[in-house]
């Protein structure tokens, strides 16, 4: 494998505003910021939206927020390649002008004719060249006829190009492979071939770290960059991201981008930790890494060249650890905008600061994102719960019994002097003992007539921070509940 060089790195991101970014380019955008930032070099980044018809409105404040969360902040840009069309076409005159490119007037039905019957033909498609060598009379005729034209470079027909690559090493594609591609559009924006190579070469990239589909296209920018005799920077195809199934990652196998990964809930140490092991390890055993050890050891020698599989569990998993991690005022702080939009609307607003950081340090150890929090507490900050009755008795008490449970247990609370977790766990299984119920029986009945589900925190704990009232009342509507069943003795 070709060492990394290491001074006067430059490394760019340019993603297309087609789209929100999804977690393949993200992936790609850390490793070009981490590879920067290990090198001490610079991050450009560099917004490919010359792609005019698939556009799409909000894309770019995506691409920016997504990065700007994450924290992959840049040296440079963004730059926008519809403010730089002066400089493809400079590009491409000077490459006709050296009959290095040639002006094509296929229509697409020609083209779609072509690629039907090279398939017909078990071929594979591309463009026939059926007008590298048009005369300048045959030319002019279709200038006459008001044909518009696209430029496509002039591959050789003959020979290989060879390059390094950083990760898979050595590769070579024959020319008989390679077709004759398109370099400026007829609507006069340029291809990524161009644009990219264009400027790249004017920004002085000096590594091209990018996803592995584009391994195909290398030898194309090789040969434009041998046309223009420039210098070709270094390049690293990065690996695959695939599903649980095996299956290139699509919008099947759930969220993708990274904009939907945020708004369920996780963080971004998390996203940078996770996604950056799409690829890259440190070892066979280290998972949780720092943003400062992840700067420090990455490398690409570390990236493999098989594909990575994404996988919801470990991130879950990932992103509950560095929950836990998160002091309680930091874990209060990054949830708070999660329960105000999540909590039901019948919640008074602002919530009271307090109540919440009494509540929170209860379910903090069970979170796994932050978008789940406010299902785990909601019964804290709502009037009344809704259950059903048989909720109830799926502890295994009958209806008699759990009836006599919960009078009991109201009368015990209701006398109490000190609410607090300690001693409502002594006072309770005092009770237990004195109705002669197993604690499991009475404190699972007690926790659905407190919280309305069968798992909650731990009882004690919730029960002083909802309150004696809240408590008393709540033990009442489950008397009420169960009077269907019979009177309480």
């Amino acid at each position: 494998m070709q060492s990394e060089l290491e001074s006067a790195v430059r490394v760019r991101f340019g993603p297309s505003p087609t789209g929100y970014p999804h977690l393949g380019n993200i992936r790609t955008a850390l490793f070009n910021w981490l590879f920067a930032r290990h090198h001490g070099g610079s991050f450009i980044l560099r917004i490919e939206d010359t792609d005019v018809a698939r556009r799409v409105e909000g894309a770019v404040d995506g691409i920016l927020d997504g990065l700007r969360w994450l924290g992959l902040d840049w040296d440079e840009g963004p730059y926008f390649q519809s403010t730089r069309l002066d400089l493809y076409r400079e590009t491409v005159d000077r490459l006709l002008e050296q009959g290095k490119a040639y002006l094509c007037y296929c229509s697409p039905e020609r083209l779609e004719d072509v690629r039907r019957k090279q398939m017909e033909r078990k071929e594979p498609p591309k463009y026939d060249r059926y007008c590298r060598h048009l005369t300048s009379r045959e030319r002019s005729e279709f200038e006459a006829k008001g044909i518009s034209s696209v430029v496509r470079f002039k591959t050789p027909l003959e020979g290989e190009t060879s390059f390094n690559d950083l990760i898979r090493g050595a590769i070579t594609f024959k020319h008989d492979t390679l077709d004759d591609f398109v370099l400026l559009k007829s609507d006069g924006y340029p291809t990524y071939h161009l644009a990219s190579i264009v400027d790249d070469h004017l920004m002085t990239i000096s590594h091209v770290l990018r996803a592995d589909e584009w391994l195909s296209s290398c030898p194309r920018h090789i040969l434009l960059y041998q046309a223009m005799d420039w210098p070709a920077p270094k390049y690293a195809h990065l690996p695959m991201i695939l599903g649980p199934d095996k299956a290139k990652l699509s919008k099947r196998h759930g969220a993708t981008t990274i904009t939907e990964y945020r708004e369920r809930g996780y963080v971004a140490d998390a996203m940078v930790n996770f996604l950056v092991l799409l690829g890259w390890s440190l070892d066979d055993r280290t998972e949780l890494l720092s943003r400062e050890e992840l700067i420090r050891h990455f490398s690409l020698e570390r990236v493999g060249k098989t594909a990575a599989v994404f996988n919801n569990d470990k991130l879950a998993w990932m992103n509950g650890v560095y929950l836990r991690s998160l002091s309680p005022d930091e874990f209060a702080r990054q949830v708070g905008p999660f329960l105000d939009r999540d909590l039901p609307s019948s919640v008074t607003r602002p919530l009271d600061a307090r109540h919440v950081r009494q509540v929170l340090p209860l379910v903090q150890e069970r979170a796994k994102t932050l978008g789940e929090v406010a299902g785990l507490v909601d019964f804290f900050f709502v009037d009344s719960l809704d259950y059903d009755v048989d909720l109830l008795l799926k502890g295994g008490l009958d209806g008699d019994v759990a009836g006599k449970a919960a009078e009991a247990a109201w009368e015990r609370l209701g006398s109490m002097g000190s609410w607090d977790a300690g001693a409502l766990e002594e006072s309770l299984r005092s009770l237990a003992s004195e109705l002669d119920l197993g604690t499991r029986k009475l404190f699972g009945f007690l926790r659905i007539a407190l919280t309305g589900r069968t798992a909650a925190p731990p009882l004690f704990q919730t029960m002083e921070v909802l309150g004696r009232d809240r408590c008393l009342e709540r033990l009442r509507v489950a008397l009420d509940k169960l009077a269907r069943f019979g009177p309480v003795a």
